[in-house]
């Protein structure tokens, strides 16, 4: 029995999405085909391998930042996975995360196949993957590092590409990688028939990438050993040492270890490198890295456009409009991107979706929110929406999950109006316990201790009117707080 651990990489920010990706929420937790979020399609995308060619499927790893650990929770428990999730206390790019994965896979049972995805990709057909996957898993059970390469059916300047080389075992030995070329370059790859775009999907042995990690960047193993050692279980997450992972290289699975695999190269002359092989992959593959790649894979009507949520088109062609609140009505337009959030709104080109980026480094230098957050923060014990702010005060519509609960805190600079819209609350003020229930409300001074509680079965839903000479959500004493935070 093969026991295959899919390890699930959720590190990126997808800053080419904005507005509807965000640092604070990025794409992987976003649901942009589908309803399932990226991240739960890739959970989701591993279903059906248990108990087929004797394989035997663990529970989903997912390695994250810490900042989206409750979200990313809470995903996998609205999916009904009981899932680890591998904190990071700052990224460091792929390979130190997938070492913390082989660190966390070897302490949990003996030497598993890890079966590496980003969480932020798309794969439409799933049984060709799970193929795929199969035949990967007997490589890697093997001995090999195996990779899987998209058979492109395009030039594509914006996907990196492995060059195959001679028949191993069924697939094909890696014979190199080349970085995103220009369009020319694309176009002798795809006539020549052996390069296939990057996927960044892996499989190997636990042990076998600590092998390849200690040849070829033994510094960023022991770093992560060190980090890990240091660790501890925090509930249903495990952190790493904090100081000794920020001194970490940081580097990608392909650079750290692929292209010496690829080379046969950059390693000491007596260390015994695994093989490197790429299996072909076709699957309805898209990183879905900007709104064009985007609007490629999602179902069109009969002149090209995609619409999603109140979206009007008159005469319009090959053109993404996706409202999240408010009517989006486009008239005579063609090959345009038109996104609505409740606080941003993209207008773009198709051809020019890359440099959407380059709007959200402006914003960020300019200090602007929107640049890495949206008007509505999710918590972990359910989320605000900042409907609206003055000099001296602020809006919130707040709803707290059924048992969920907020910190004991204080304020030092507001006070805070509480109205519920429906549910019942439970409140701490001060030295006082009490309910507040539908269409009544109640008041917390400046400068007192309160907590808020959902005791109920139902979403608590909430108005919070903040007033005071500061509003800033820095301005808070947590003296208690169930999530550790």
């Amino acid at each position: 029995m093969m026991k295959i651990q899919p390890v699930v990489l959720s590190g990126g920010s997808g800053t080419r999405l904005w507005p509807l990706s965000r640092e604070k929420y990025p794409k992987q937790l976003l649901s942009l085909v589908g309803d399932d979020s990226l991240l739960q399609a890739t959970v989701r995308r591993v279903e059906g391998l248990d108990g087929v060619d004797g394989v035997r499927l663990a529970a989903p790893m997912v390695v994250c930042n810490e900042e989206y650990r409750f979200v990313i929770a809470e995903q996998l428990r609205l999916m009904g996975q009981s899932g680890s999730i591998v904190l990071e206390p700052m990224g460091r790019n792929t390979a130190p995360a997938l070492t913390l994965a082989a660190l966390a896979a070897i302490k949990n049972e003996a030497d598993a196949v890890l079966l590496v995805m980003p969480a932020d990709h798309v794969i439409l057909d799933t049984a060709a993957f799970q193929a795929a996957v199969r035949q990967g898993a007997a490589l890697a059970d093997a001995g090999a590092v195996v990779t899987f390469g998209i058979t492109p059916d395009a030039p594509e300047t914006g996907y990196g590409y492995i060059q195959s080389g001679e028949a191993f075992q069924g697939a094909k030995r890696i014979a190199r990688f080349v970085e995103k070329p220009d369009l020319a370059t694309a176009e002798s790859y795809l006539a020549a028939g052996t390069y296939l775009w990057n996927s960044g999907i892996f499989m190997m042995k636990a042990s076998v990438w600590m092998q390849a990690m200690a040849a070829c960047r033994a510094d960023i193993l022991a770093a992560c050993q060190k980090a890990w050692n240091e660790g501890k279980i925090d509930g249903e997450f495990m952190r790493v040492g904090k100081e000794t992972f920020a001194q970490c290289p940081s580097d990608s699975i392909d650079y750290a270890v692929m292209e010496r695999l690829a080379a046969g190269a950059g390693a000491p002359a007596n260390a015994a490198l695994p093989p490197g092989v790429v299996i072909p992959l076709s699957a309805g593959w898209s990183d879905v890295g900007a709104w064009d790649a985007l609007w490629q894979v999602l179902p069109k009507d009969a002149a090209g456009n995609v619409a999603q949520g109140d979206v009007m088109l008159q005469d319009c062609t090959n053109t993404l409009a996706l409202s999240s609140s408010r009517l989006i009505a486009c008239v005579g337009v063609s090959d345009l991107v038109v996104v609505e959030t409740a606080d941003a709104i993209l207008v773009a080109h198709k051809d020019k979706t890359q440099d959407v980026k380059k709007i959200v480094d402006g914003l960020k230098k300019s200090g602007r929110a929107e640049g890495s957050m949206h008007r509505k923060v999710f918590r972990p014990w359910g989320w605000y929406d900042g409907v609206d702010a003055g000099e001296r005060f602020q809006v919130k519509r707040i709803v707290v999950k059924p048992q969920g609960i907020l910190s004991l805190q204080m304020h030092h600079h507001r006070a805070e109006h509480w109205i519920v819209v429906s549910g019942t609350a439970k409140v701490t003020r001060g030295e006082e316990t009490y309910l507040v229930s539908e269409n009544e409300s109640t008041y917390i001074p400046l400068g007192t201790t309160h907590r808020l509680e959902n005791p109920g079965r139902v979403p608590l839903e909430m108005i919070e009117v903040q007033s005071g000479s500061y509003l800033g959500e820095d301005d808070i004493v947590r003296f208690e707080d169930v999530y550790g935070r």
